[in-house]
């Protein structure tokens, strides 16, 4: 066995780390535009409920929390599949930083089109749907993509709740190969593989969405 039939046996592996990362990239964009915009509107007081949410989920470690999720709840009689758990711990994790990232966003929207938005009679609603909104997510890209990319870094986590994705086909391979050293090696090639292709797709979507006149690096 040569080092590319290792690579070739890792990729059964790929699918389902690229799932975990989509998913819970996807699970951290949702809470991050949910808290960003309820924080905007300020809504029922709930400023206080956010901060505290920004602040616990940045401070637990992913694992710990994955742990309460999947080995934890079952003891209160709530089983999670384990997609579910990743998706309620790395994902909910990632949301509590890309609020942050959009709020810092958000601030950096132009005053003026908010106050002349407000002078031609739209709705707070409206202001943050079609002004604020837009110009954020162009804003965000770069911290979007860090975090995206922390995401991806974090997903081998998967492999202990029982997703085989590629860190679970190595621990197999590497038991029964003896040759660990050459399978953690393949390992890092195909993360960074993926990591190179989501960072040229993102930065396909930065040129094509970025804000006029702002230029990039």
């Amino acid at each position: 066995m040569n080092f590319l039939d290792i690579i070739v046996l890792l990729t059964q592996g790929v699918g389902y780390t690229v799932m975990v990362t989509l998913a819970c990239s996807a699970t951290g964009l949702l809470v991050g535009l949910v808290a960003a915009g309820m924080r905007r509107l300020a809504w029922f007081g709930v400023i206080p409920l956010l901060d505290g949410f920004t602040y616990v989920f940045r401070g637990i470690p992913v694992l710990v929390l994955l742990f309460l999720v999947y080995f934890g709840l079952p003891g209160i009689g709530i089983k999670v599949p384990p997609l579910l758990a990743m998706m309620l711990s790395l994902g909910l994790i990632a949301g509590a930083y890309l609020a942050e990232v959009f709020r810092g966003a958000l601030d950096s929207v132009d005053a003026g089109e908010i106050l002349a938005a407000q002078a031609m009679g739209m709705t707070r609603l409206q202001i943050l749907a079609y002004i604020e909104f837009p110009q954020m997510l162009r804003f965000a890209v770069p911290g979007m993509v860090n975090e995206f990319t922390t995401v991806l870094k974090y997903s081998p986590f998967a492999y202990t709740v029982g997703i085989p994705e590629i860190t679970k086909q190595a621990m197999t391979l590497a038991s029964t190969t003896l040759r660990g050293i050459e399978v953690y090696l393949a390992v890092g090639v195909l993360y960074f593989a993926i990591y190179r292709i989501l960072l040229i797709g993102v930065q396909w979507l930065e040129r094509r969405y970025r804000v006029p006149g702002i230029g990039l690096a």
